[in-house]
């Protein structure tokens, strides 16, 4: 007789020494990055809830755990055929090879615990926990780091190599530092699911119709909705903000025609954190949540506990949040994620930031916005604060800051309290008095010894932020030269023939040793901002093994900044000539490109950041 089995695993319990596949008809892998995103985040702040600087190890077994949701599987053949969980077994053996390679680089005793979990030896050969034969050589490559060319590849197999390669570029292990290997600990032993297990397909498919198809328990939303209209009365006012508020969450969780059952959450925590929240968790020991942590784990008992502060609590306090402050946010955030999604004129650094993966832009874009702003007011708000944010984190990249979820939420915090409800005028005023008293700059971070664009070279830490750095001066030069701006196409990964990294120096050693006392100088030379372009794709591949004098020439057919290498291009792109002579920018043709080239590039570098990233763009809002 078939049995079902529920049983709940933590991460180690449910991969260790187990196999899991799925049936040859079951979809492809299709988590995109916002998917991975969601799931990192999620699980960084609640480990941050829990961690406290300097706790040890073993300090992990008293942490609160995470829930992760259920999968279904149907066992058959010694595997675990999975029904329903593909998409998150596969985010999670992602992130545990990232952590994996992370660690053995590190010789961190962890390591030992996360192998395990990713493969078992089979009398001498790995064989990997996640067994599906087609997806093995992507899996075998990123645990091994070796070389791996996805294109031409199915979709799973693309979208993974995708993935991994987005996970790595948020340099989670530089974000959580010492607390690493207890985050490794909390994610394997606190981290679970609810595992169903049955040895007959046809159960394994009912269940999860059965599960699919029946209602879902309430939600942050749906209790802080009850609590609302709980002292509503009259029926039709009761109905009308019920309509109201169904609207709203309809609208944020069917945004951009992709239904995502959080989005209403993270739009009132968002917006609770931006408008209320007083006080944050200090980092000690025996420290308790305060409001920035407890609207973002339980926003609707907040909300009871702080009814005064947030004007609710009587039926037309309470009418008034449902009918007039939730579509205004709702409304507000929305546009954010339109402006984070497509390259949008007068609100671009809402994109730039989105690149950047910044996380808490959706939070502090809020904080200055007042019910009684009109769309104009709101619009201007948001791409003013967007635009600081936007010097902010460019300012400390360059500079090796780190500006990753929990390393900027303190400063996130102090932002939304010192911007929260302020006018225009006020908010450019804030905004641009903190720009001009920051101990941060383009030429460097004195107090950390740091030499910003003259110290900045292309490293794992540093690869996506040098990537977006060129796309933003390669569309600058463009536009400058009055071509259209092509900023979005150039960080488009999804590109038949993307851009890439071009390095204007081969990687060979030996043309260039007489000029570099060891190969270690030459690579840090060669790897250099100022030595950096961006091409597509096929012409990087095509030519980046050739000298500069060979390769140069092809620069002159590309966007304007690889091209102002070339003489010809002062000749012949007027426009191009009167931008560098009207600005005085310190464009150059090189015959050569050594060291007094890149040198004088530097500078050229530094001037362009310098305008691009102007804190004077926070006065053009006012206008």
């Amino acid at each position: 007789m078939s049995t079902i089995v529920p049983s709940y695993r933590t991460v180690q319990q449910l991969l260790q020494g187990q196999f899991f596949s799925i049936d040859e008809y079951q979809r492809e892998y299709k988590w995109e990055r916002d998917h991975v995103d969601e799931l990192l985040n999620d699980l960084l702040e609640k480990f941050w809830n829990c961690y406290h600087d300097g706790d040890e190890t073993k300090k992990v077994s008293s942490y609160e755990g995470y829930f992760l949701g259920s999968i279904i599987v149907s066992k058959r053949n010694s595997k675990n055929y999975l029904i329903d969980g593909q998409q998150r077994i596969t985010s999670l053996t992602l992130l545990l090879i990232y952590l994996y390679r992370t660690t053995k680089n590190q010789n961190l005793p962890v390591v030992q615990s996360i192998a395990p979990l990713i493969f078992s030896d089979n009398l001498g050969e790995t064989q990997f926990n996640l067994d599906i034969p087609e997806r093995l050589p992507v899996i075998e490559a990123l645990f091994k780091g070796e070389l791996y060319t996805p294109d031409g590849k199915d979709e799973s197999i693309q979208t993974m190599y995708s993935r991994y390669m987005e996970i790595e570029a948020k340099d989670l292990a530089g974000e959580l530092d010492k607390a690493l290997q207890n985050f490794i600990y909390w994610l394997i032993t606190k981290v679970g699911l609810i595992e169903i297990a049955t040895d007959d397909d046809n159960y394994a498919y009912a269940i999860f119709e059965t599960m699919n198809d029946r209602g879902k328990q309430l939600s942050l939303v749906d209790m802080l909705k009850a609590y609302l209209l709980a002292p509503v009365d009259d029926p039709e006012k009761r109905k009308n903000a019920n309509q109201i508020w169904k609207k709203q969450v309809f609208d944020l969780i069917s945004w951009g025609g992709v239904n995502q059952l959080e989005r209403d959450e993270n739009c009132i925590k968002a917006w609770f954190r931006a408008q209320y929240a007083e006080t944050m968790r200090d980092r000690k020991a025996d420290a308790v949540d305060k409001d920035w942590e407890l609207i973002g784990s339980a926003f609707h008992r907040w909300t009871r506990d702080n009814r005064a502060r947030i004007h609710v609590g009587s039926a037309n306090q309470n009418l008034t949040l449902m009918s007039e402050h939730f579509p205004f946010f709702a409304k507000a955030y929305m546009m954010i994620l339109d402006a984070s999604r497509d390259y949008t004129k007068g609100l671009e650094s809402i994109f730039y930031n989105a690149q950047n993966d910044f996380t808490w832009q959706n939070t502090v874009l809020l904080a200055p916005l007042c019910v009684t702003d009109d769309q104009n007011i709101v619009r201007r708000k948001i791409a003013v604060t967007a635009t600081y944010l936007d010097i902010w984190l460019m300012r400390r990249t360059v500079n090796y800051v780190r500006v990753g979820y929990s390393s900027s939420s303190y400063a996130m915090y102090i932002l939304c309290k010192e911007i929260r409800n302020k006018s225009l005028p006020e908010l450019v005023d804030i905004l641009s008095k903190k720009l001009a008293n920051e101990d941060v700059t383009f030429e460097g971070m004195p107090s950390k010894g740091r030499k910003g664009i003259e110290g900045l070279s292309l490293n794992q830490y540093s690869r996506r932020y040098i990537y977006h750095l060129l796309a933003r001066l390669t569309a600058y030069t463009e536009v400058g030269a009055g071509e259209s701006d092509q900023f979005d196409e150039y960080v488009d990964r999804k590109s038949a023939n993307p851009y890439d990294i071009e390095h204007i120096v081969p990687d060979n050693f030996d043309l260039y040793k007489a000029a570099f006392s060891s190969e270690q100088e030459f690579e840090d030379w060669r790897n250099h901002v100022a030595g950096l372009l961006l091409l597509p794709q096929d012409v990087n591949r095509s030519i980046q093994d050739e000298q500069y004098e060979e390769k140069a020439p092809h620069y002159r057919d590309q966007n304007i900044y690889a091209a102002s290498l070339q003489p010809e291009t002062y000749d012949h792109r007027v426009k191009f000539r009167n931008f560098c002579q009207d600005l005085s920018l310190p464009f150059k043709p090189c015959e050569h490109f050594g060291k007094n080239e890149q040198q004088e590039r530097r500078k050229l570098v530094l001037t362009l950041v310098n305008r691009i990233w102007s804190p004077d763009r926070l006065r053009g809002y006012l206008t």
